[in-house]
């Protein structure tokens, strides 16, 4: 079992002692990282998972990086989780993504390099290696799904989403550009193209990015559906397609592609004009999106959800009004950023949709909330979001410290989507205030 030593949180915490406590946080959680397996014996939860930015290795190295990057860890840590985490052959399989495989392997590398100590950098011919199979794969995902959209079959998670399909790939071939040769742009152009595409209406009405499956085994959803989330659903599109405008890379229907979403979001937008807060701007209004969408709703024009999702980066309210944010921004729509912000400052003043959140991770939980309302923060058109960081930071590490000193029989999840190492990474963040030198949240879209 991991044990953690620490402080306890008080209630009346200034920001700068909040700050001081999550630093403590981050320490205390780095330190039982510390040490990545070592053999068959001490792989545990991580065991056949070296390769995984969410689940195992790859992901836990991300915060060693971070640290080493800023000075507060050692490269020595960073690099022993990277060479274990690039222990065994590296797989470039089609069923590879930015979170699996070659691709996850890059983002890691590429973060290690961020600061660009010299000429070359670290880890440059390995970097080289991994972008010509990251080309190769991009250029076979996007051959297969095109093919699979013109045999008329459904695009799917695995063709598209950030965490095994084309989005992801794609953030990935954005984020390692200029340092990626010219073919490499070709095959961004080509992902992009393609995630352009699902914004097309199907023949038969429904999205483009409809898929056939179930959002999740335990929640059915007959028929199919179409995903709102920046995890799964069309919001990672936007964000992506925003990100991609914003560093100036374009294919045709780019700008188009981000008003059809715009205008799909702002269609099945909830409104709840009863339930407001007092803010001297106006009434804060608590919007809201549907997870997904069904052929029922569809039919209806009208969500079966009754009511806001918990708000999470994966499926909630902040992921998508970020993206909403992004492609704002990227096509100067000043009004609609601002409405975008409103909804956010909405959310998180909201305590009945705070209630909702049950963990601290990335994904679901506390660390993601937080991390994607830094970034949006920091793009604020006014002072209302950053001025709610101070609280929402407090608590973050509230949460936090509730986490680490509560009794336990079991190991903590020490991955980076779901446990500790992505929620000391955005306690990384609450205590520097800064942007993260490794761009480690690139993988979120949120950046």
């Amino acid at each position: 079992m991991t044990a953690y030593t620490m402080a306890t949180s008080t209630p009346d915490a200034t920001p700068t002692a909040t700050a001081v406590q999550a630093d403590s946080l981050v320490h205390t959680l780095a330190t039982a990282l510390a040490t990545p397996p070592s053999g068959p014996a001490d792989t545990r939860e991580l065991a056949g998972r070296e390769q995984s930015l969410d689940r195992g290795t790859a992901g836990i190295a991300l915060l060693h990086v971070e640290r080493a990057l800023t000075g507060t860890g050692s490269w020595s840590t960073a690099h022993a989780w990277i060479r274990a985490a690039t222990a065994c052959d590296i797989s470039a399989a089609d069923d590879t993504g930015l979170y699996l495989g070659a691709p996850a392997i890059a983002f890691l590398l590429h973060a290690a390099n961020s600061d660009n100590i010299d000429h070359a950098g670290r880890y440059h011919k390995a970097l080289s290696t991994l972008d010509a199979h990251v080309e190769a794969l991009a250029h076979r995902r996007v051959d297969a799904a095109t093919a699979r959209l013109d045999r008329g079959e459904s695009t799917s998670f695995a063709d598209y989403d950030v965490i095994r399909g084309l989005t992801g790939i794609g953030r990935l071939l954005l984020y390692r550009a200029p340092a990626a040769c010219m073919s490499q742009a070709n095959a961004l152009s080509r992902v992009l193209r393609y995630l352009i595409r699902l914004t097309h209406p199907r023949s038969d009405g429904r999205p483009g990015w409809w898929v056939d499956h179930h959002p999740d085994p335990a929640l059915p959803t007959p028929g199919g559906h179409a995903n709102h989330g920046l995890a799964h659903g069309i919001a990672g599109v936007l964000a992506f397609l925003g990100t991609a405008l914003r560093r100036g890379v374009t294919v045709d229907g780019h700008h188009d592609a981000i008003a059809t979403l715009g205008a799909h979001l702002d269609h099945w937008q909830q409104d709840n004009p009863s339930q407001t807060t007092p803010n001297p701007a106006g009434p804060l209004r608590r919007n809201w999106w549907p997870t997904w969408i069904t052929h029922d709703d569809i039919h209806t024009g009208h969500p079966l959800q009754p009511g806001p999702p918990r708000p999470s980066w994966c499926y909630g309210t902040p992921g998508i009004v970020r993206a909403l944010q992004i492609a704002a921004i990227a096509t100067g729509d000043t009004a609609r950023q601002r409405r975008a912000e409103h909804v956010l400052v909405g959310c998180i003043s909201d305590s009945h949709q705070l209630a909702h959140l049950s963990d601290v991770g990335l994904c679901h939980g506390w660390a993601g909330l937080y991390q994607t309302v830094w970034r949006a923060a920091q793009d604020a058109t006014t002072s209302d979001l950053p001025h709610h960081l101070p609280n929402l930071t407090t608590q973050l590490t509230r949460q936090a410290s509730q986490y680490v000193s509560r009794p336990t029989t079991r190991p903590g999840d020490p991955t980076f989507l779901t446990g500790t190492a992505g929620l000391a990474l955005a306690l990384h963040t609450a205590t520097h205030n800064t942007a993260p030198r490794s761009g480690w949240d690139a993988c979120l879209l949120i950046n």
